[in-house]
This record gives C-alpha cells, structure tokens and sequence, in this order.
C-alpha cells in the first residue's frame, strides 16, 4: 500500500474481566495504543524508515511486539516449548529474529497492524479466561534467563506490559524524528 495507514483500535477491554485482570488489559491496552498511535497517518515506506541511528523502525517495532506477545502468551500454555532455546542459536537464526525489527519486501504497515490487533485480541481473551494467574512455567533456556527461574502467568502479562510500554517510548521518539509529530506530549 502506497497511501497512508489509520490506526484502527481493537477492542482491548474484555467486559467479563474484572478486578486484577481488567487492570492488567487496561495497562496494556494503554501501552497498545500508544504504539499503534505513533503509526498513524503514515505511508508503508515511512513505516520501514529508520530516522535514528538504531536498525529500529516503525512497522519493526510492532511486528516486534507482536511476536514478542504472541510468544509470550504461548509461553503462559506450554511453557518453555513455546520458545526456541536461545543458548543454541545460530548466527542464521539471530537473523531471522532480528527481521522482527524490521519492514521486509511485501510486508505493509496495515498488515502488520492487523496482525497486532489478532494477537491482541488473543492475549486479552487468554487473560479473560485464563483459570489461574498464580500457575508458573519454567522459563526457556537463554543466556539472560536465571537457570531453574519459573514466571507466573501474571509476571508473563507483566512482562508484556513492560515490553510494550517500553517499545512505544521508542516509537515516540522515532516518529518524532520521521516528521515531528508525537504520540505523547
């Protein structure tokens, strides 16, 4: 697509969730929208454009978080196996992987945003009927992970919350430097 993208807003809030489980869609509903905000009005060719010294663009940014949710809540069903074992990658696998912050040939900003909204979707309806927040997973083996270390469902939705806020600060200062405008402030 060559024209402009509109940021279509998924519903996010699932009205059966109450409680710690409507605050935690809500956290992450907020931090969704900042980031499919900092999106708004742009052409796919914007959306792929680096404006900082960082490989990080728009459209990566969310095809990054995407996979990282997608991931995750995974990681809340089947645990560990849901995630590669990040102590055997190889340098072709590292590569792949870092295409998950990036606009690739064919790919287009409202494809990738749909592709957030399904997955956000799906997050929000494992939150609302998820049985137990407290169940744990031990978590896939990665340099950075502690060995033995177990997540709970909760610190998992946390984790995403995180991951999200974080990735939509730097959306706000990458679409500054693209043309000025912002998403917060």
């Amino acid at each position: 697509m060559s024209g402009t993208t509109t940021v279509n807003e998924p519903a996010t809030r699932n009205s059966a969730s109450t409680g710690e489980r409507a605050d935690l869609l809500e956290s992450l509903a907020k931090h969704r929208h900042f980031l499919r905000f900092a999106t708004r009005d742009l052409t796919d060719e914007q959306a792929g454009r680096r404006t900082t010294t960082s490989q990080l663009c728009l459209g990566g940014l969310i095809k990054h978080v995407t996979a990282v949710e997608r991931a995750w809540t995974r990681f809340i069903l089947d645990g560990p196996s849901a995630m590669p074992d990040f102590t055997t990658m190889t340098e072709a696998d590292w590569a792949r992987r870092a295409d998950q912050f990036r606009m690739l040939p064919g790919e287009t900003l409202d494809g990738v945003l749909l592709d957030y909204a399904d997955v956000a979707r799906r997050t929000d309806e494992l939150v609302a009927t998820l049985p137990d927040l407290n169940a744990t997973q031990p978590l896939p083996k990665a340099p950075w992970s502690e060995p033995g270390a177990r997540w709970s469902a909760r610190r998992v939705l946390m984790h995403i919350i995180a991951e999200t806020a974080q990735h939509a600060g730097h959306a706000d200062i990458i679409r500054e430097s693209l043309d000025g405008a912002k998403t917060m402030g």
